[in-house]
């Protein structure tokens, strides 16, 4: 392991959320269809959350892509994240995004009512329609016992 380079000052941790990928998510007319995480990022896949735009409803991430190496920043709806949380980041990679850091306390407010909004979005996409035959989207994942 490497400390850092001669000159240049050690980074401090700073506060971030984090947030998974959902395995699979809906798609198409009604929701029938299902895709595995997103373009960007496999599911599953942890990243990090930066700002929000559009009432919640998208948000700024960084994280390690399907296809590539290093950290990229896209938007990503809120829907196909969970799990939010706070994480005490030390990466110079992820400072390098300056998507914004926060408080510890402000941080996890922010966690619960980003994951609370997200749940709110993912089930109430479509609300009149049936999950498929069978059905892997998050909450079916998550109700369903396990093998």
């Amino acid at each position: 392991m490497t400390g850092p380079a001669e000159g240049e000052e050690p980074v401090e941790p700073f506060w971030m959320l984090a947030a998974n990928v959902v395995m699979w998510r809906r798609y198409g007319e009604g929701g029938q269809g299902q895709r595995p995480g997103t373009k960007m990022f496999k599911g599953g896949s942890k990243v990090f959350v930066g700002t929000t735009r559009g009432g919640l409803r998208d948000c700024e991430v960084a994280g390690r892509p399907r296809h590539g190496r290093g950290y990229r920043q896209s938007y990503v709806a809120t829907r196909h994240l969970h799990s939010f949380r706070p994480v005490l980041v030390r990466s110079p990679a992820l400072l390098r995004f300056e998507m914004g850091y926060l408080e510890e306390e402000y941080a996890q407010n922010l966690a619960v009512l980003l994951e609370h909004h997200a749940w709110e979005l993912r089930s109430g996409a479509w609300p009149d329609w049936p999950h498929p035959e069978p059905c892997h989207c998050h909450e079916c994942l998550t109700l369903r016992p396990h093998r």
